[in-house]
């Protein structure tokens, strides 16, 4: 595959949404706010495609209905310009959303070649899904089941002439690896170029996480409040520039590029359906102001397997909080549940989440007793009854308002229970999966290929050694002694979910402190510190070209967001507890 390169240089991918729900005008302000070759957005979360899911259930499209304001908003220009739009908008129904797009394209006078692909739907499944990290296999009927798609289909479709691609499921990098093969040519040997638009499109694909968004120290990020979206200057080799329109808030610097590398990753050999990108071989210089060069990024043939996203409906669930204020915390959340418990029997439920979280100590001589101040009792049941997950419970709960703790109140009223899927990660053999592309009537198959003859990347030289064990400076001090203060006073973090994996990502701010932080923050001091993740299976990997540690701590988030009784469900908040906590730290 070699297509013409439509334009010399760099291609410019920018970044309009990280989520389902993002910053509706995000899309205007990338198209008019300056130069930009391809306009991209991720809307497919693990749990948007459960929300998708029940959307389709009730009747309503089984898209994300947002990139259609989007759409009408920047379609016009971006084809006056020849501006390229590659989203993931179409969820479970990338046909019907291109359908949509195209109507919308009708009835504003302009004529646009919509692009959809499929292929990532699996169902109906042949048989019952295997748990990829449990080995068990699905007892219960799945809703959906969708195979991740790595950049190709989206290429051939912009070969194609498509204007605007709308897929399903397919990898959040794979909305930049695909225009960078189209741009560039890029054919399954291109290992080290494929893995550095991977890791391009990994730091853009969470929107403004990348400039300063949800940054550790956000202090530091001018006009947060009008943070820019993110764009990629990405170059035939695979190295790119992360940067932002001027003019617009936020920061790209090595800090906010590398918080967002360690959002949401595994082990540094990060796979993907067209290559496995090396993270433990990332360069990052800050090139200029909001200017942050990422080099050196070397890739690994791809697995002969892809992920698949399972989810199935795991029943009902309620959830109440009440607010325990004062002196005596314990005994008033014990008293509460007692009241409770007596009115609706905690056994004649599946399952029962009890989380007590202190919300601020109180004031005076009695603020310095462990327990006094504010707290939330969240009390979660869940069952396959909707009744009697329902009022039954919630009712119950404010039955017992005045005839149980001093202070009693909720921050909720009585209410029925709610549905909830669970997230179910599989795999498939990658020759199994036939993704299509459907561009101006023309059907076109684009079968896996995997790399042959010479390989341009890591492979071919051997791969280094794996990052959970990579070499980092020896510290020779003392891991005891120095002044106590909170970590993230010289460490950043930025934490999130896998599946029911919780990923804390935490890096040294100065370089010289690194060694300090690779000796002292092991899998054990973790448990010491984060005692909420007991003695769950932790993997640590270490990236010392990051100056940075990733920790995988498995199950803490159950069987997924979407099923998780968590107060911090998606573990968003995990890396600033981590910060919180105070440490002998040397000088």
């Amino acid at each position: 595959m070699t297509p013409e390169v439509r334009r010399p240089g760099p291609i410019r991918i920018a970044n309009c949404g990280g989520f389902y729900g993002d910053r509706l005008s995000a899309a205007k302000e990338m198209v008019e706010g300056g130069p930009i070759d391809v306009l991209t957005g991720d809307w497919l979360a693990e749990l948007t495609m459960s929300i998708l899911a029940g959307n389709r259930l009730k009747g309503r499209p089984g898209y994300a209905r947002t990139f259609l304001t989007q759409m009408e908003q920047v379609l016009g220009t971006c084809l006056d310009r020849g501006i390229k739009v590659v989203a993931n908008a179409g969820g479970l129904d990338p046909a019907g959303c291109a359908e949509a797009v195209s109507a919308l394209a009708d009835r504003l006078g302009l004529r646009a070649a919509v692009a959809h692909v499929t292929g990532d739907d699996l169902m109906p499944l042949a048989a019952p899904p295997v748990n990829a990290d449990s080995g068990e296999t699905l007892g219960a009927a799945p809703l959906t089941a969708n195979a991740y798609l790595g950049g190709r289909p989206i290429a051939v479709a912009l070969e194609h002439g498509a204007d605007v691609v709308v897929t399903g499921r397919v990898t959040d990098a794979a909305l930049v690896t695909g225009p960078g093969m189209w741009w560039f040519g890029w054919d399954p040997g291109d290992l080290d170029a494929l893995a550095g638009s991977v890791v391009a499109g990994h730091v853009i694909e969470c929107g403004c996480q990348a400039t300063g968004g949800n940054y550790a120290f956000f202090e530091e990020v001018p006009d947060l409040a009008n943070c820019g979206f993110p764009i990629a200057e990405l170059y035939a080799d695979g190295s790119s520039v992360i940067t932002k329109h001027p003019g617009t808030g936020g920061l790209v610097s090595t800090g906010t590029v590398t918080a967002q590398l360690l959002y949401e990753i595994a082990s540094p050999r990060y796979l993907g359906p067209d290559v496995i990108a090396r993270f433990d071989t990332i360069r990052l210089e800050q090139e200029g102001p909001d200017r942050v060069r990422i080099t050196g990024v070397r890739g690994e043939p791809p697995p002969d397997t892809l992920k698949v996203a399972v989810t199935y409906l795991g029943g009902y669930r309620n959830t109440m909080t009440l607010v325990l204020t004062g002196l005596d915390i314990a005994a008033k959340a014990r008293i509460a549940q007692e009241a409770i418990w007596a009115r609706v029997p905690r056994e004649s439920f599946e399952q029962v989440h009890v989380e007590l979280t202190p919300l601020g100590s109180g004031h005076g001589e009695a603020s310095r007793r462990d327990d006094t101040g504010t707290a939330l009792l969240r009390i979660t049941v869940m069952d396959s009854d909707p009744r009697k997950a329902g009022r039954a419970f919630s009712s119950a709960v404010v039955e017992t308002g005045l005839a149980s703790y001093p202070g009693f109140y909720g921050l909720t009223p009585p209410g029925d229970a709610s549905p909830y899927g669970v997230y179910w990660p599989s795999s498939i053999d990658a020759q199994d999966v036939l993704p299509v592309v459907t561009v101006g009537g023309v059907r076109v198959e684009v079968p896996h290929t995997p790399p042959s003859g010479p390989l341009l990347g890591e492979q071919a030289g051997g791969p280094p050694g794996d990052a959970s064990g990579a070499a980092v400076p020896p510290y020779a001090g003392d891991l005891a002694t120095g002044t106590v203060m909170p970590i993230g006073t010289v460490a950043g973090a930025r934490s999130g979910d896998k599946g029911g994996d919780a990923n804390l990502g935490v890096w040294a701010r100065d370089p010289a402190r690194y060694p300090w932080l690779a000796a002292f923050l092991t899998v054990e001091r973790l448990r010491e510190l984060l005692p909420e993740v007991g003695d769950l299976p932790i993997e640590r990997f270490a990236l010392p070209n990051l100056h940075a540690l990733n920790f995988v701590v498995h199950g803490l988030l159950g069987r997924g967001v979407a099923a998780s009784p968590l107060l911090d469900a998606q573990a968003k908040a995990l890396g600033e507890r981590l910060r919180a906590v105070c440490v002998p730290i040397p000088p």
